[in-house]
């Protein structure tokens, strides 16, 4: 029988020990998630070059894998305030500090050390691969009329695949806010846009480990370096000097403002110290626009994520 795409489940648990299997459940687990993409990833295939009598060349050896496992999840609260979101896990093994206030917000920061990870079941259809010490980067992206989206790209060390049925998966039910009535701002300016989007820049280290079984050591977020773009309309220079602003290395709040109307289903993106990176010009609908791309500066303070 082949396999069917849509017959694919992603399940993910925080592990209590870095590189032990967590043994996450489609009951408790399993994480609603789209477009699931897998390589292996530093694959080695160790080659052979001795002097023969033959101009042949020899078998390799393989010499070890991890597994980059990518997908998009939306984002949605939990449905009730100061629990965390379904995507909660996810964030913590991309180096997000989470932070809960009963019964009111849960917040995400990012964090420079102490980085949870996770095991991730990745079902294909009949195959189960189980990734374990696993962590990450993530990219957010609101676009007006849609759901808000995040691009996960998860590496691991991987075990299988095996044979394995689909587990029954109980996702949460929560329905995604569209990206509308979100009141964005940068520097305190009310700009119009239709797009915002968030990259962390991390940078995710494989070192080798010579005495692991498949000869890499633990996987770490190392650097970091976030930016992002919005596309604002453009204005006089007396209402908005976005050159000006660019030219002269302005530092800005940008607060993408709350997303949903429903308490436990909210969320905001806040950036306190960012400036234009770069900028061009651009076109939406016959209104000329800017495609603004900018640094986000302040440390773990440079970007939140708040669910309220």
């Amino acid at each position: 029988m082949p396999k069917l795409i849509k017959r694919e489940l992603i399940l993910a648990k925080i592990e209590t020990q870095y590189g032990t299997d967590a043994n996450p459940s489609g009951a408790q687990n399993a994480i609603l998630v789209e477009e699931i993409g897998w390589s292996f990833a530093g694959a080695r295939m160790a080659e052979r070059k001795p002097v023969t009598s033959t101009l042949g060349a020899l078998q390799g050896v393989f010499a070890g894998t991890l597994m980059e496992v990518t997908f998009s999840a939306e984002i949605k609260g939990s449905g009730s305030a100061g629990t965390p979101p379904e995507i909660g896990p996810l964030l913590r093994a991309c180096g997000m500090a989470e932070t809960i206030t009963a019964n009111t917000s849960v917040e995400y920061n990012l964090a420079s050390q102490d980085h949870e990870s996770l095991t991730l079941y990745f079902y294909e259809d009949g195959s189960l691969y189980k990734l374990t010490g696993v962590r990450g980067t993530w990219t957010p992206t609101l676009t007006t009329g849609e759901a808000g989206k995040i691009a996960f790209t998860f590496t691991g060390h991987v075990d299988g695949p095996i044979d394995q049925n689909l587990p029954v998966a109980t996702y949460n039910d929560t329905v995604p806010p569209p990206v509308i009535n979100m009141p964005f701002s940068i520097g305190g300016f009310s700009a119009v846009i239709s797009a915002l989007s968030f990259d962390m820049g991390y940078t995710i280290s494989t070192p080798p480990d010579i005495s692991a079984e498949n000869g890499y050591g633990e996987i770490l977020i190392t650097d970091r370096d976030v930016t992002g773009s919005f596309d604002p309309e453009a204005t006089k220079v007396s209402v908005k000097n976005w050159i000006g602003e660019w030219k002269g290395g302005t530092k800005q709040a940008l607060e993408s403002g709350t997303v949903g109307s429903a308490s436990g289903n909210r969320y905001s993106f806040s950036a306190p110290e960012v400036w234009h990176k770069e900028i061009s010009p651009g076109d939406r609908d016959s209104i000329r626009t800017y495609e603004i791309g900018f640094g986000a500066a302040g440390g773990d303070n440079a970007l939140s994520l708040i669910f309220t």
